[in-house]
C-alpha cells in the first residue's frame, strides 16, 4: 500500500500523466531493444563463430550497432522529456509551499526558525527533485529490463535460472532489515542540516553584535559543534545506506560463481550449447545492476519520504486567516475603523489585547501609544488582518474584516513599517511594488509628495539605482521616504503607520514627517508611536497599557489630565535624554 507521503505527492503527478505516458512508451521501446542485445550473443557464438559463418557475423554486428544507436537515441529523448516534466512537477510542489507560506500568519513565523523553513524549501525539495529526476526514470527502466531479463533467463534454461534464484531470499532479508533503520537516520541528517542553516542565518544577521562582543571564536566553536553533529549524523546515515543498498546486491553476486560452475558442467556434458551459456551469462550479468539499483532505490525512497514528510509538515501548518465563502468586495470605502471588544492572546496565557474597543472616524488621525508589550503592533496586524482576534471584531465601514476578501483589505488599508522592507532591486521596482500598474505621472506625483525628487535626480542611475539587500545602500530616512512614496501610489483609504520614525534622529524625523503629513491628509490614519511629537500631531490619542485602553482623547486634553499619557512620555523623555 502506498505510504501517505507518496499518496499526497501523487496529486502533483496526476496532471502530467499524458506527458509521463509518452516517457513510459519511449522507455519501454528503449528497454526492449536493449533486452535483445544479449540474445544476439547466442547467435554470434553458435551460428557465426562456432559455425564459421562470416555473413552471419556481419549481420549480427550490424544489428547490434543499429540497436545500440536506436536504444541510445530513445534513452536521450525519454530522459530529457522526463527531466523536464519532473522539474515542472517539483516546481508545482515548491510553488504550493511558497503560496502556503504567504498565507500563514505572524504567529507561525514567530515560532518557526527561518533556517528550518529555508532548509525545507531548498534542501528537501531539491532532494525530492533529485530522486524524482534521477531515480524514478532509471527505476522504471530497471524494472522493465529486470522483468524482461528474468523472462529470457527462464526461456533460455529453467534449471540454470532456479539455481541462480537461490540467493534472492537472503538478499531480500538484508534489504528489509536495513531499510527500516534508514528513515530515522535521514531525518536526523535533515534536522542537523537545518540547525546549521539557522545558525548561519542568525549569526550573519547579528554579525555586528558578534564582532563588537569579541565573540568570533565562541561562535566559530558553536558552528563547529553543529557541523560535528551534522557529520556524525551523515556518517551514520551513509553506513546504513551502504548496508541497505550494497549488502543485498553483494549477496546476489554470489549466484554468478554458481552459474559458472553448474552451467559450465552442462556445456561439457552437451546438455546446453556454448551460445546458450554465453547468452545466459550475458543476461545474468545484466540482471545484477538493475537488482542492485532497485535495492539501492529504497535508500533514495527513504530520503525522499523524509523530505516529503518535512515539506508536508509545512503544508499542513494551520492557516489562521482565510477568505470565507461569504466574503464580498467593498464598493466604496470611507475609512471608518472599529475595533469592537477585541481580545488577542497568541496562546501565551496573558492576552496581548484584552477586550479593547476603539473607534476611528473617516479621515481622523489616531495615535496609539503605550509601553513596550502593550499590544500596539498587534493592533496593526489586526487592521491588516494578518491575524484574527480570538474574541471580538475589527470592522471597516461597518463590515467585519472576516467578511471582506483579503485582497480588498490590503488594497484599501496600507501599512508602513518601522523598518520598511526593500527588495534587492532597482529603486523603480521598489517604488512600484504595491502598485505595478501605476502610471509614470502617478509615480512622479508620489515621489514629489514624499520629498524624493531631488534625491533621485542626484543619483547617477536615477530610478535604475540598485538599493542593495534590504535597502542597505540607502539611509534610514531614504528608506522611509520610499515607503511613503509607495504608500502614496497605493492610495489607500486607511493608513497604518507602525513606529514610522523610531529609527530616525530628530533632524531626519522633521524632514520625513513632511512627507507623512502629506500622506495622512484626508486619510484615516492609525499611527503607532513612542514619540511625543508624533502623538501631539494626531486628532486623538489612545493609550494602551497592560493590554487595555487606559486613556484616550485629544492630545491637549490628555496633557491637561496629567495621567497615563503624561507619565508615559515623561519616562520616555528622561530615557531619551539619558541616551543622548
Amino acid at each position: 500500500m502506498l505510504e501517505p507521503q507518496f499518496r499526497r505527492a501523487l496529486g502533483y503527478v496526476v496532471p502530467y500523466w499524458r506527458r509521463l505516458l509518452l516517457v513510459f512508451v519511449l522507455s519501454l521501446l528503449s528497454t526492449g531493444l536493449a533486452l535483445y542485445v544479449p540474445y544476439l550473443s547466442r547467435s554470434l557464438v553458435d551460428g557465426a563463430l562456432l559455425g564459421g559463418d562470416g555473413n552471419a557475423l556481419r549481420r549480427i554486428v550490424l544489428t547490434f550497432a543499429i540497436i545500440t544507436v536506436a536504444s541510445f537515441a530513445l534513452n536521450v529523448v525519454s530522459g530529457l522529456r522526463y527531466t523536464r516534466v519532473s522539474a515542472d512537477i517539483l516546481f508545482d510542489m515548491r510553488l504550493a509551499l511558497y503560496r502556503h507560506l504567504q498565507r500563514l500568519s505572524p504567529r507561525f513565523f514567530a515560532s518557526t526558525r527561518l533556517g528550518d523553513i529555508m532548509s525545507r524549501i531548498n534542501n528537501d525539495i531539491s532532494e525530492i527533485q533529485r530522486v524524482a529526476s534521477e531515480v524514478v526514470l532509471a527505476t522504471l527502466g530497471n524494472v522493465i529490463f529486470l522483468a524482461g531479463s528474468l523472462g529470457m533467463l527462464v526461456w533460455l534454461d529453467l534449471r540454470l535460472f532456479l539455481v541462480s534464484a537461490l540467493f534472492l531470499p537472503p538478499s531480500l532479508w538484508a534489504l528489509v532489515r536495513y531499510r527500516r533503520r534508514l528513515e530515522g537516520r535521514v531525518r536526523t541528517v535533515r534536522e542537523r542540516s537545518a540547525d546549521i542553516g539557522s545558525f548561519l542565518i542568525e549569526t550573519i544577521q547579528g554579525m555586528k553584535l558578534v564582532v563588537t562582543s569579541n565573540a568570533q571564536v565562541r561562535e566559530a566553536g558553536r558552528f563547529r559543534q553543529r557541523n560535528d553533529a551534522f557529520v556524525e549524523a551523515l556518517m551514520s546515515m551513509q553506513w546504513v545506506t551502504y548496508l541497505s543498498g550494497g549488502l543485498p546486491g553483494l549477496i546476489l553476486s554470489g549466484s554468478t560463481a554458481i552459474i559458472f560452475l553448474y552451467g559450465g558442467s552442462r556445456v561439457i556434458d552437451g546438455t546446453i550449447t556454448m551460445g546458450t551459456l554465453v547468452a545466459f551469462m550475458a543476461y545474468q550479468m545484466r540482471v545484477l545492476p538493475p537488482v542492485q539499483a532497485l535495492m539501492g532505490l529504497y535508500a533514495s525512497l527513504a530520503t525522499a519520504k523524509v523530505s516529503l514528510g518535512r515539506v508536508q509538515e509545512l503544508l499542513d501548518a494551520n492557516v489562521d486567516v482565510i477568505d470565507t465563502p461569504e466574503s464580498a468586495g467593498l464598493n466604496r470605502v470611507d475609512g471608518r475603523v472599529t475595533i469592537e471588544h477585541v481580545t488577542v492572546s497568541f496562546g501565551r496565557g496573558a492576552p496581548l489585547l484584552d477586550d479593547v474597543s476603539i473607534e476611528v472616524a473617516p479621515g481622523e488621525v489616531l495615535a496609539v501609544v503605550g509601553p513596550s508589550g502593550s499590544g500596539k503592533s498587534t493592533l496593526t496586524e489586526l487592521l491588516l488582518r494578518l491575524i484574527d482576534p480570538d474574541q471580538g471584531r475589527v470592522l471597516l465601514d461597518g463590515r467585519d474584516l472576516r467578511e471582506v476578501p483579503l485582497r480588498e483589505i490590503r488594497r484599501h488599508i496600507a501599512l508602513v513599517d518601522q523598518e520598511p522592507f526593500l527588495f534587492h532591486a532597482s529603486l523603480l521596482e521598489n517604488l512600484r511594488y504595491a502598485s505595478p500598474e501605476a502610471t509614470d505621472e502617478d509615480l512622479a506625483a508620489a515621489v514629489r509628495a514624499a520629498g524624493l525628487e531631488a534625491f533621485i535626480v542626484g543619483l547617477p542611475e536615477g530610478y535604475a539605482t540598485q538599493v542593495g539587500e534590504g535597502g542597505r545602500a540607502l539611509s534610514a530616512g531614504e528608506r522611509q521616504r520610499i515607503a511613503i512614496a509607495r504608500a502614496f501610489l497605493a492610495a489607500p483609504a486607511v493608513l497604518v503607520l507602525d513606529e514610522p520614525t523610531a529609527s530616525l534622529d530628530p533632524s531626519m524625523t522633521k524632514q520625513v514627517m513632511t512627507g507623512y503629513e502629506a500622506l495622512m491628509r484626508g486619510r484615516t490614519t492609525v499611527v503607532v508611536s513612542h514619540r511625543l511629537e508624533l502623538a501631539q500631531q494626531a486628532d486623538r490619542v489612545v493609550v494602551l497599557d497592560g493590554a487595555n485602553v487606559v486613556e484616550q482623547g485629544a492630545p491637549s486634553e490628555l496633557m491637561a489630565r496629567d495621567g497615563a499619557f503624561v507619565r508615559l512620555f515623561d519616562t520616555s523623555s528622561t530615557t531619551n535624554a539619558q541616551e543622548s
